[in-house]
């Protein structure tokens, strides 16, 4: 017999819980590209042609698999003759990944969701020596569930395309795809026997299927029209050839429990649970029916869809879904629990067999007083060591890991989830995205496998996600101060000093938030619903926002044609607007509580006549903030007028009311020309026309009499059918410089009273 201490006993354990992980038995290494090297070497080339041109042509493109010696990727640059540049990677993500880092730090450029900036020299920089540029992270993940809601939802296969190509420079190897699975669903119950009203009955509108996904919400928004199945099926089978062909992996959608009522009709003694409502909506449109996983039928229609989703569109192995997504599950019983993601894998492993689990771990944060220490182990342990990977969903902010011994032994991806509903605003917790990944890495006996951007809503803020997809392929942390230097020049094409110094000041201030588990909602009275009692307070200095809105215009003189600081004057003129709305606001709310008519009537006059149509007419001149082509793209989607119609409900009520009654009100509100005007401006005018009416009279403002009113108001934003211009109107330069030349001094006014 041999004896062992504790310590060497527990030595003993942690490193055959790693072996689990990454040895040889229950390993990852099988997650992998599947593409050839050509295949994904021509990937390359293509998207090189799509960025540059014929500049294209001035790269030697080469992707071999056997450059890494284990699984993480690497890139290798050198240069060749006539001034060409060669880069050999072990996948193509790894070769895209390498010419743009050298675009970046060798050629100033710059590409992101707000423009590119492409002013490539001429001849390329030469390289000297190798420049080798590797990752210690397996997997670099992307997207959220409500990603595919918020922000994918009426996308066309170009702007796939080009999120694909962006996926693939920023080093993206591991992406969801869960697009079309609604038509395999469909396929799956009609199978089993149900009818097609019982199934319309089920999906939810376009604009709602993340949360129909996750057993969340039902019908809300539909019917879902079969041409939806056909079009989303066939947008699919071209995102999933494309990503591999990158050498990406993409994860495709599985079981996770949640089926239509019409299942207790066909299959009476099914142990079929009906959850609680959702959120704020009630069983007209929530309610899951939870089929208890316990039950036989549970691994005949997970083994259904999983072979049909399969046979459509292949599979790399690895599957995503959510059993109690903000549901809580119908015991704490530790046995339940590892018994319910027991039989959840099983459905996978049953059609196949080196199927791994790729869980959010969002249950974990939203529901804590639920997910005790017994109740997280249970459910992780029901499925063996590294046979899941848990995304730490919010890690920038509220990770897990660190308080559940690195998931007792599950890997894990390091998420940042950054956004919330898509909101627009200036955001970022960039001091701890430059350390959190690097803790992760250095925390005892971490199962650390990846690192991840998790925003529920895209097309905001580049400069985060520009920095958190550089971090994966860094050995330590950057130097912020230099990093938005670097990043000022890159992003512009411009040496200008005042544009370095901005960016420095965005970075000490509104995109370094340090507020302990704060989430980005955009909490600006400006986009919610007007009240008495509205939350003035940010996280950051205005100071240093007005300061850096001043350098950009002192730059401005020979910048106006560049795409990208187009962009930036828009959306750091509105975050100033945004900050001068709530002190507007808080002048309003103290001329009345003061009774005090005439400041009452000055403020709201500024707000209401001035202000608001001014920032309307800022976000109408640019191509990225319109709500006109949000409603574009959606009835693009539709093949006759009643699908218009359908789309253009989902697409308004999604940013707007969230349900029939505001049940998620403004929760994916966004500042967009046109909704600023026909949405936001017609509440606060209500408001600001009760509050004055109030004090004519001598009455108390009623906020539930207020409410009523006001609804009237969003319903009517709703439904009124407005066509909004899908292009831009009226010169972006000229308008922010009007405003800027307008309101900086009163800004200036309201930081330092005593001075005027």
């Amino acid at each position: 017999m041999i004896h062992c201490s504790r310590g060497a006993i527990l030595a003993l354990l942690c490193v055959t819980m790693l072996h689990c992980i990454f040895g040889e038995f229950h390993t990852l290494a099988h997650l992998k590209a599947r593409a050839s090297d050509k295949t994904q070497s021509r990937a390359v080339v293509d998207l090189l042609r799509r960025l540059l041109g014929d500049r294209s042509r001035e790269f030697i493109v080469s992707v071999n698999r056997t450059l890494s010696n284990d699984s993480s990727d690497v890139c290798e640059l050198r240069s060749a003759t006539n001034d060409k540049i060669m880069a050999v990677g072990s996948t193509g993500v790894a070769v895209a990944t390498g010419i743009y880092n050298y675009l970046k730090y060798f050629c100033n450029c710059h590409v992101s969701w707000s423009g590119d900036q492409l002013n490539v020299p001429r001849p390329l920089p030469p390289v000297t020596g190798v420049l080798r540029i590797s990752t210690p992270h397996r997997f670099r993940y992307y997207q959220n569930v409500c990603t595919q809601s918020y922000s994918t939802v009426w996308w066309d296969w170009p702007r796939w395309q080009r999120e694909i190509d962006w996926m693939a420079l920023n080093g993206i190897n591991l992406p969801l795809a869960f697009t079309g699975q609604e038509a395999l669903w469909q396929e799956v119950y009609l199978s089993l026997g149900l009818n097609q009203t019982e199934i319309d009955r089920f999906f939810t509108g376009p604009a709602f299927l993340a949360w129909n996904r996750m057993g969340n919400l039902f019908q809300w928004g539909g019917k879902l029209p079969q041409s939806w199945h056909v079009k989303q099926l066939n947008l699919q089978f071209k995102i999933l050839d494309r990503m591999r062909a990158f050498g990406m992996i993409p994860v495709l959608p599985a079981f996770s429990g949640i089926v239509p009522e019409g299942i207790s009709r066909l299959f009476p003694k099914a142990n079929v649970t009906t959850l609680s409502p959702w959120s704020h909506f009630n069983c007209s449109y929530s309610c899951a029916h939870m089929l208890d996983p316990r039950d036989p039928l549970f691994q005949h229609i997970g083994g259904l869809f999983l072979s049909q989703v399969i046979k459509e569109f292949g599979t790399d192995h690895i599957y995503n879904t959510d059993t109690f997504n903000e549901m809580s599950p119908a015991s704490s019983d530790p046995t339940y629990l590892a018994s319910v993601s027991q039989a959840v894998f099983k459905t996978m492993t049953s059609v196949d067999p080196q199927a791994i689990w790729l869980m959010q771990g969002w249950l974990f944060i939203h529901d804590p007083l639920f997910w005790k220490p017994d109740q997280v182990k249970a459910l992780l342990h029901g499925v063996p060591l590294g046979r899941m990977i848990v995304l730490d969903l919010f890690a920038e902010s509220m990770p897990v890991y660190s308080s559940t011994n690195s998931f007792y032994g599950q890997p894990f991806i390091w998420c940042m989830l950054h956004n919330f509903g898509g909101n627009s605003g200036l955001f970022g917790t960039v001091d701890r995205v430059n350390s959190g990944p690097f803790d992760a890495l250095r925390f005892p006996n971490s199962t650390l496998v990846g690192l991840g951007l998790a925003p529920e809503g895209i097309e905001q803020n580049p400069v985060v996600y520009e920095l958190m997809s550089e971090l994966a392929w860094r050995k330590e942390p950057v130097n912020l101060s230099k990093w938005a230097s670097l990043y000022a020049l890159r992003r512009y094409g411009s040496m200008d000093e005042n544009l370095a110094l901005a960016w420095r000041l965005l970075f000490q201030g509104v995109y370094n938030c340090t507020v302990p588990q704060y989430k980005n909602h955009n909490r600006s009275p400006l986009v919610h619903r007007p009240s008495l009692r509205m939350q003035t307070d940010v996280w950051y200095e205005p100071a240093d926002l007005y300061k850096a809105w001043k350098l950009l215009f002192e730059a401005a003189p020979g910048l106006v044609a560049v795409e990208t600081f187009r962009y930036d004057v828009v959306d750091i003129t509105r975050q100033a607007l945004q900050l001068l709305t709530t002190e507007f606001y808080k002048d309003i709310r103290d001329a009345f509580q003061t009774q005090k008519l005439p400041d009452l009537l000055t403020a709201g006059g500024v707000l209401l006549y001035d202000l608001l149509p001014e920032l309307d007419r800022l976000l109408s001149s640019n191509e990225h903030f319109l709500l006109g082509a949000w409603l574009e793209q959606a009835k693009s989607q539709a093949l006759d007028e009643h699908e218009a119609q359908l789309y253009d409900f989902n697409a308004r009520n999604q940013i707007t009311l969230w349900g029939p009654d505001g049940n998620i009100l403004d929760y994916a509100s966004k500042e967009w020309g046109g909704l600023v005007e026909d949405y936001y401006l017609q509440r606060w005018a209500l408001f600001v026309n009760a509050l004055v009416e109030c004090l004519d009279r001598a009455r108390p403002f009623k906020q539930d009499v207020f409410n009523q009113a006001v609804f009237q108001v969003e319903k009517g934003f709703v439904f009124n059918q407005r066509k909004y211009p899908s292009k831009p109107i009226g010169d972006t330069f000229d308008i922010a410089h009007r405003i800027f030349l307008k309101y900086y001094p009163y800004a200036m006014k309201k930081l330092m009273p005593t001075h005027f």
